[in-house]
């Protein structure tokens, strides 16, 4: 695996990694993953200490809204890229003391053969995630995590209290445009408000101080 590029993102412990694509006449070949190259990259304890237990892939039509999803018993972190199409990938810091605390960004990640490089983005626990679709498009994710229901939350994407300052301004305007859309399901939308979920005694899971001696 040829990584490229490690590039941190407005929420720091979001890390975007970009890898290569070896691109002749006939198309492209990459090794898009390889446990000893991810979990060996400098100063990213939080991957270096991830074990991947699950593969989740979704596809999505155009202007779907999905998340903001996390769980915890066990935590999941997710390793995530498009497989095709244009998916448009927000985070949400849920971490109790948090300096970035209901902090939301946004992260483009459209799909094209013709590049030489694709990426993935890195989202360890203690995040809520979610996703948009521009277009119909498929997208998978690693999780550090087997899926438990009973350990699970979300946090509606069109909270008014989530503070988006730190997003990209024109992803949040494609956002904004598609909020009304069907394509989103009761749960998610119907998901808590972040002065609600810190009522829950649930989000103590979320204590910034454990997770950093967790080494999330």
């Amino acid at each position: 695996m040829k990584i490229l590029e490690i590039k941190t993102l407005a929420i720091p412990e979001i890390k975007i990694i970009r890898f290569a694509r070896f691109c002749d006449h006939r198309g492209y070949f990459t090794e898009k993953f390889r446990k000893s190259d991810l979990l060996n990259i400098p100063n990213l304890p939080s991957l270096s200490n991830a074990n991947f237990v699950q593969a989740n892939q979704s596809f999505s039509k155009k202007d779907t809204i999905r998340g903001l999803h996390f769980q915890w018993n066990p935590f999941m972190g997710k390793l995530g890229h498009t497989l095709s199409g244009h998916m448009v990938d927000i985070v949400l810091d849920i971490r109790k003391g948090s300096g970035t605390f209901g902090k939301a960004i946004a992260y483009d990640m459209p799909e094209n053969n013709d590049k030489d490089y694709d990426e993935w983005i890195w989202i360890p626990p203690g995040f809520a995630r979610g996703n948009f679709s521009k277009e119909d498009s498929t997208a998978e994710y690693y999780c550090t995590g087997e899926y438990n229901q009973n350990s699970e939350a979300g946090i509606s994407p069109m909270a008014r209290d989530i503070d988006w300052s730190l997003c990209d301004k024109n992803l949040k305007k494609e956002f904004d445009k598609i909020s009304s859309t069907d394509l989103i399901t009761k749960k998610d939308k119907g998901g808590f408000s972040l002065e609600d979920w810190i009522k829950d005694d649930r989000s103590d899971n979320f204590i910034y101080d454990k997770l950093i001696e967790k080494n999330f």
